[in-house]
């Protein structure tokens, strides 16, 4: 009985190795789909196409490291700066020219987006917090004529572009001027009438107020809840500029609100402060890939206030004027970048673009900082340098030989593209020849991210479909495709960003590229590669 037993047994383990691979009698363990992708009669279903799974072969090669710097463009709508071109436009006529502009800026090789959702108590979103803006449908909280969601659309086609989508906000400007007749009975002025101050010619919320504060964090929060953007963005005003011989009126808040002993500068910087810290904690619990930037003006202190300040001569500033203590923001780490507004050209006399880049950049705090330029200022300023051609050129170089300097942004969108486009075309020459990456961060608690992999493929006429392991983690954000003939050269072919976002596909397309090898780099929402594969292509698989 037992003789019969082990006869039995060795004949049926000699069956079992004479029908697997050499691979897997060498390695029992060899992973499902490295067997899959080796075999040559497993099949994989792709819509109504089939393909076989020995379509490629993994390669060993190592790719490069990718360029990084921050290229972006601010995208105004308040008083319809740069779009919507008219609030009174249709819908269809408004995304036409919004994709127009995105196509320019991609065209430019530009990477990122910084466009204005909330000018002044309004909102370009559908939002029980604020009514609709005016300079969206021509009338403030009228809906626009369409069941789109602008603003998702809007962050679709910046994404499907490859373009980061930063939603910029204005806190605290309530009004854009004293004629409050055109505000809809839902704008806070009508609704929270205690919040409101007027000063100058402008209506603001009271930033000492706690209900003003919450009330921002709920617009924040729902932001971020609501919508795949990639960052939340303010600009410099807080507090206001400073009138002429008149005070901001905020003295009722700040005799019921001060500490024993504080000062008016030192609340108000203090109010500040507190939104600043409770923004990022709201945003950083929600999606800690969602990132908070800031664009300052240009001046933080004037040396002759601070020995810390930088040697210029500004009439306002930060710290003291708008109440932003924006190095303390850095140095807390409540920020994950800055931009602050150098709209000056290089050798401006009292607020120079080399000297106020070179202090920025070595008081970062290890934050990321770029550099805010004025192109709106092109062959229109009083100060000459603006009519050289070569100004902006100039200050982009500039940038890139400081340290701490990762990226520039521009304002305005119009600036150079309804005009100006002579520099346009110098500033992609020059200096944007080629596409690069924005700037990576990494979180400040470890995240884990599953790392795609494919695991076959389907070289159609028009397109690649990619067949994944598993279905994609929601953290990937989107897939860096380039096309080749010779392995040792594929890092500098085109470069294609695969918008991703949080679809979790098992399966993607990626464009036809005609070559014999793909490189594949996979991106998370920290901006971060996280998987690269080189695939060569059979050639019974290629179209």
């Amino acid at each position: 009985m037992k003789l019969d037993l082990k006869f039995t047994s060795l004949f049926l383990l000699y069956l079992f190795l004479w029908g697997v691979s050499p691979a897997q009698q060498l390695d029992p363990l060899a992973s499902k789909s490295s067997a899959t992708a080796s075999s040559p009669v497993a099949k994989t279903q792709f819509g109504s196409e089939e393909a076989l799974s020995s379509s490629f072969v993994n390669v060993s090669h190592s790719l490069p490291e990718i360029p990084r710097e921050f290229r972006g463009v601010w995208i105004a709508t308040v008083a319809n700066i740069d779009w919507p071109v008219a609030g009174t436009d249709s819908w269809e006529k408004q995304k036409k020219d919004y994709l127009a502009l995105l196509d320019y800026y991609k065209g430019l090789h530009f990477n990122a987006v910084i466009v204005q959702i909330r000018t002044a108590g309004d909102a370009l979103y559908p939002t029980k917090l604020a009514p609709w803006s005016k300079y969206l449908t021509g009338q403030q909280g009228t809906a626009p004529k369409t069941q789109e969601n602008p603003l998702n659309w809007m962050i679709d086609a910046a994404h499907q572009r490859g373009l980061e989508f930063h939603a910029w906000l204005n806190p605290y400007r309530a009004t854009m001027d004293l004629n409050t007749a055109g505000l809809n009975p839902n704008h806070d002025f009508h609704k929270h009438r205690k919040w409101m101050l007027k000063y100058g010619s402008k209506w603001y919320y009271d930033p000492g107020l706690p209900e003003v504060k919450t009330h921002l964090l709920q617009i924040i929060d729902e932001v971020v809840e609501n919508y795949d953007i990639d960052a939340i963005h303010f600009d410099d005003y807080f507090y206001p500029y400073r009138e002429p011989n008149l005070e901001f009126p905020d003295q009722a808040s700040y005799a019921a609100y001060k500490k024993p002993g504080q000062s008016k500068d030192d609340w108000r910087r203090q109010n500040v402060d507190e939104l600043i810290l409770a923004l990022s904690q709201t945003i950083k619990s929600k999606k800690p890939w969602v990132q908070f930037g800031i664009s300052p003006f240009g001046v933080w202190r004037n040396k002759s206030k601070d020995p810390k300040g930088s040697p210029t001569q500004a009439g306002q500033t930060n710290y003291d004027d708008l109440f932003a203590d924006v190095l303390k923001w850095m140095k807390n780490g409540w920020i994950d970048y800055l931009i602050p507004q150098l709209y000056w050209s290089m050798e401006h006399r009292l607020a120079s673009h080399r000297i106020l880049a070179d202090w920025w950049s070595n008081n970062s705090y290890g934050v990321p900082v770029y550099l805010g330029n004025g192109p709106y200022k092109i062959r229109e300023d009083s100060d000459v340098a603006w009519k050289e051609p070569k100004e902006l050129i100039t200050q982009v170089h500039y940038g890139r030989t400081l340290p701490q300097i990762q990226g520039n942004a521009f304002f305005s969108a119009r600036s150079i593209y309804t005009k100006n486009q002579d520099i346009a075309q110098l500033l992609k020459k020059e200096v944007y020849d080629r596409p690069v990456l924005p700037p990576a961060f990494e979180p400040k608690t470890p995240v884990r991210i599953s790392a795609p992999q494919v695991l076959d493929l389907q070289n159609l006429a028009s397109k690649i479909q990619l067949q994944l392991e598993k279905q994609l983690d929601p953290g990937v954000r989107y897939a860096l495709v380039q096309g080749g003939n010779d392995l040792n050269s594929i890092h500098q072919a085109p470069l294609h960003k695969v918008w991703v976002g949080s679809t979790q596909k098992s399966s993607l397309d990626i464009p036809q590229l005609n070559s014999n090898y793909l490189a594949i780099r996979w991106v998370d929402s920290f901006g971060r590669v996280i998987q690269s594969q080189v695939l060569q292509l059979n050639k019974t698989t290629r179209p």
